[in-house]
């Protein structure tokens, strides 16, 4: 190797001066320093990141991963050093990083401590002098970081908001993760159950399939989930298939077979981890001879048959939320009897949203009208929807499906929103309303 030793490099003659050639590189040797050639901005990123208080070194660079709040404190300021940091962990805003200047020097003029809160947050600090001391020349807010969002298959999909695909399943299928790991690979979902069948012959409305939400910070996007939303998202997921199942609505047994039977429940719907409970299918009775039955329970409850004239005795409706999750996934069904010598008043079906209508709670004369609760409004998809709705009892005074696709009397609850059937004719051996069928929906960030 030649050794040249000199003092001074010049040009012969012009103004520029070269060293090295093109594709070769020119190297500073180890230990060496340089002088009046100023910096590029760049520093020397040091890769294991900081996990507790520290002092930064001049020309050196920083990735913070800390699961609490700490600080990183300046070394004593010379014109031109520079320092730079990072948010390793992507959680500034949770655990904050305090930086500090030597002794009494400033940060942007100020003599004191400057913080960085803000999740993905990197700065770059260059010394200029005793009047503003350190000052942030690069601030990132939010730095690119890698995508590991889902790509999927199933259903029907659908973009919204520009950045979400959502799944809608009105049958059963099979969500098929074909990438996506970590913490993007995470979904919002609507799962719900088929509602109950509605009683036959003075028989209760049926209650709705169960009502199960989510709505998260990764999904949120533009929507407005239902009350009934939970703050937590499933996955992470890897790529894999997920089965779904779409619940049936509960089904009624055709007349003349069907006078005096209560409806039956609704079948569940699942995605993943979650499941919802099929609607509890509504109390029935024949005319002037049967016992009563009382609503059967389910995501809602079904409401409770018409008793025989003159006794006075309720049935009871069927119990919500039944098994128990929360938040909950519906609501209770409404008791019913005979108030009277002819006016025969079941309850309603309970709804995702609401109980369903006692006896007495409305009518001519006092009579109970026997309407399905109410359901709740999501647009998962896009779309403000209202769905599991109880069913009506069937009243001489017409009871009325709630909101959300529950049937009013003799009517079947809305296919794919899990709305409850309406009960059966207390005159006639008329067949009750069948539940409408469930459906899921899955949304998740897609880029």
């Amino acid at each position: 190797m030649s050794k040249i030793e000199v003092n001074t490099i010049d040009v012969a003659c012009g103004s520029t001066l070269t060293l090295g050639s093109s594709g070769k590189t020119v190297t500073i040797a180890s230990g060496a320093s340089t002088s009046g050639m100023g910096r590029s901005g760049a520093v020397d990123w040091q890769t294991t990141p900081k996990t507790s208080t520290f002092t930064a070194v001049n020309g050196e660079g920083y990735f913070i991963n800390s699961g609490s709040a700490l600080t990183m404190n300046l070394p004593a300021g010379s014109s031109g050093a520079i320092v730079a940091v990072a948010d390793y962990a992507r959680n500034f805003a949770t655990y904050n990083l305090t930086i500090s200047p030597n002794g009494s020097e400033k940060i942007g003029g100020i003599a004191g401590d400057a913080t960085a809160n803000v999740n993905g947050q990197s700065l770059t600090f260059v010394y200029v002098d005793s009047t503003k001391g350190w000052v942030n020349v690069q601030n990132a807010e939010d730095t690119e970081q890698g995508s590991n969002y889902i790509t999927a298959t199933g259903g029907t999909i659908t973009t919204v908001c520009t950045n979400y695909k959502v799944h809608t399943f009105t049958s059963p299928g099979t969500f098929c993760i074909s990438a996506g790991t970590g913490a993007d690979a995470k979904v919002d979902y609507l799962v719900i159950a088929g509602g109950g069948a509605g009683g036959s012959s003075g028989g209760g409305g049926g209650g709705a399939g169960g009502y199960r939400e989510s709505k998260t910070s990764l999904v949120s996007g533009c929507w407005s989930a239902s009350p009934l939303v939970s703050s937590t998202p499933l996955g992470p997921f890897t790529p894999g298939a997920i089965p779904i199942t779409v619940g049936a609505g509960g089904a009624i047994t055709p007349t003349p077979c069907s006078v005096g039977a209560a409806g039956s429940s609704g079948s569940v719907s699942t995605f993943s981890s979650i499941t919802s409970a099929g609607g509890g299918g509504g109390g029935g009775r024949a005319p002037s001879i049967g016992p009563i039955t009382n609503g059967g329970p389910g995501g809602s409850g079904g409401g409770g048959s018409w008793d025989i004239p003159g006794s006075n005795s309720a049935s009871t409706g069927g119990t919500g939320n039944t098994p128990p999750v929360s938040p909950p996934q519906g609501q209770n069904g409404g008791y019913g009897r005979h108030n009277g010598p002819t006016h025969s008043v079941p309850g309603g079906g309970g709804g995702a949203g609401s109980v369903g209508s006692n006896e007495g709670s409305g009518g001519p004369a006092g009579y109970g009208t026997g309407n399905g609760g109410n359901g709740v409004t999501s647009s998962i998809n896009g779309t403000p929807t209202a769905r599991a709705g109880g069913g009506g009892g069937d009243t001489t005074y017409s009871g009325a499906g709630g909101t959300g696709g529950g049937g009013n009397r003799r009517v079947a609850g809305t296919a794919n929103t899990g709305g409850g059937g309406g009960g059966g004719s207390d005159t006639a051996p008329t067949a009750a309303g069948a539940g409408g069928s469930g459906v899921v929906i899955i949304r998740y960030r897609f880029q």
